[in-house]
């Protein structure tokens, strides 16, 4: 498996745009909190790093992964001037098939809004085969997904405001 070797969040062969013109949102889910505080962070501090201001973000917790698609439609309705909303989850599968459920549900609702509103809502959600792989990617050795979900939101805003 080619993330066995390497960490995911490299961003040294890319241009990252400075965020100092843009507002994000980012909606987290409060369910394995241990793995979602992680990717939280690093986004956070991912979009510091590259110029956002602290009040260009606003961060609201929900209690699950299945619930971001709804809280990025309320943002989104609520906050005109948001250029991207950021989603950051983790679902570890299961015995059940609830695990397939919940992904295919969040990945096609998170695109959805995205699509009704025009704006960037990016899919930060682990879904993994068990913790120790959602903690190798939440500030582990393979990188922060969280990290990787700001770059893109300041990527793709950056896209919006260019075209």
């Amino acid at each position: 498996m080619a993330t066995q070797l390497k960490n995911l969040s490299d961003f040294s062969h890319t241009t990252i745009p400075n965020g100092s013109a843009f507002k994000f949102a980012i909606a987290v889910a409060e369910w394995n909190a241990e793995v979602t505080g992680s990717l939280y962070n690093g986004a956070l501090e991912t979009l510091l790093k590259h110029g956002v201001s602290p009040e260009n973000i606003i961060s609201v917790p929900v209690p699950g992964s299945f619930e971001l698609t709804a809280a990025a439609e309320i943002l989104l309705q609520k906050h005109k001037d948001l250029d991207a909303v950021i989603c950051l989850g983790c679902v570890i599968q299961g015995e059940t098939k609830h695990f397939d459920f919940i992904c295919d549900a969040v990945a096609n609702g998170i695109t959805q809004v995205g699509i009704k509103h025009a704006k960037p809502v990016i899919f930060g959600v682990l879904t993994t085969n068990d913790q120790q792989q959602a903690i190798d990617r939440a500030g582990g050795k393979h990188g922060n997904k969280g990290d990787e979900a700001a770059i893109t939101a300041l990527k793709m805003a950056e896209l919006k405001a260019t075209l």
